[in-house]
């Protein structure tokens, strides 16, 4: 297997979790509406619906970027070409490998510390808080991934175009 081939699977799957958080935020908050009209409860249903919902994010952070949907301010980009565009496009995206690298950093040491000290959700689930953290600690490393990836088709001249500077949706 390929190592484009490799990224590629890994960004599909961080994505396909993500939307299985989705769907677990669904099943979390119905149970909850389920409980109130049926009058019984189970505790802990709005925590892991708040875990998944995160879950979700984090790990979709990748996914996204890699089609192109991550919002981009191209006030600069669209008046620049050829080397100019090139230059501006790297370094944007070397500032962004910067940031992703701090921000998986601290997520990672996050859930490690949540984890050496034991520390559990103040919600009546009491759930130790390092599994929830994980899936950030996830997202934010695959984030990493996806941004050095980027860097590295960019420098290379390899990045494939998104098409004009207009947006995909317009609402």
């Amino acid at each position: 297997m390929t190592l484009r081939r490799a990224l590629d699977r890994l960004y599909d799957a961080a994505g396909s979790l993500a939307a299985l958080c989705l769907i677990g935020t669904l099943l979390m908050v119905l149970t909850g509406i389920a409980g109130r009209l049926l009058h019984f409860h189970l505790p802990g249903t709005d925590a892991y619906a708040g875990y998944c919902m995160a879950a979700a994010g984090f790990l979709a952070l990748a996914h996204t970027l890699k089609r192109g949907e991550h919002i981009r301010v191209t006030l600069i980009l669209e008046h620049l070409s050829g080397r100019r565009r090139h230059a501006m496009e790297l370094w944007a995206l070397a500032a962004g490998v910067l940031l992703a690298t701090l921000f998986a950093w601290f997520s990672v040491r996050l859930a490690v510390q949540s984890w050496q000290f034991n520390d559990v959700s103040t919600a009546s689930d009491a759930t130790p808080l390092w599994i929830p953290q994980i899936t950030m600690a996830a997202g934010t490393l695959v984030l990493l991934i996806a941004l050095v990836d980027e860097l590295v088709l960019e420098a290379r001249g390899l990045r494939r175009p998104r098409g004009d500077a207009k947006p995909a949706f317009n609402e």
